[in-house]
């Protein structure tokens, strides 16, 4: 079985593209952090962040240009993919890259009128993304 799931804080504003014919890719990076901790005998061990390259696709893509920014926090779900190509100096390079499947905000909407309204994070899937541009104070989150 190939599956991540990841929560974490995006680290820039996502990189979108759209190819064939209005197909939208967007690409982001994630910060994900293990907290640091002290060992017994009192060694402190500081927190460790991995970053990660978080690839969406079609309906996600376009939900993640308008509503996804840099210092969000989302929870993604996907899978692996391994690149591997040969530079232009002839050295083989790797990169590993999460393909979303799924993901949701977990980050507060930062359009929120009402201070009692529910801020429970919503899935994105490519069907449950909008098809049209919300209307103020009409957000899928």
């Amino acid at each position: 079985m190939n599956k991540v799931m990841l929560i974490g804080n995006v680290g820039q504003e996502p990189q979108v593209r759209y190819i064939d014919q209005n197909l939208c890719v967007a690409q982001l990076r994630l910060a994900t952090t293990e907290k640091g901790y002290t060992l017994q005998n009192g060694t402190q061990v500081p927190d460790k962040t991995e970053w990660h390259t978080v690839i969406f696709w079609r309906k996600q893509a376009e939900a993640v240009e308008r509503y996804v920014h840099k210092g969000d926090k989302l929870y993604v779900e996907g899978k692996l993919q391994y690149r591997r190509w040969t530079d232009k100096q002839g050295i083989d390079r790797t990169s590993v890259e999460i393909m979303v499947e799924n993901f949701e905000f977990l980050s507060p909407s930062k359009h929120e009128t009402s201070p009692t309204a529910a801020a429970e994070p919503q899935p994105i899937t490519p069907t449950a993304a909008p098809a049209a541009p919300p209307q103020d104070g009409e957000y899928p989150f």
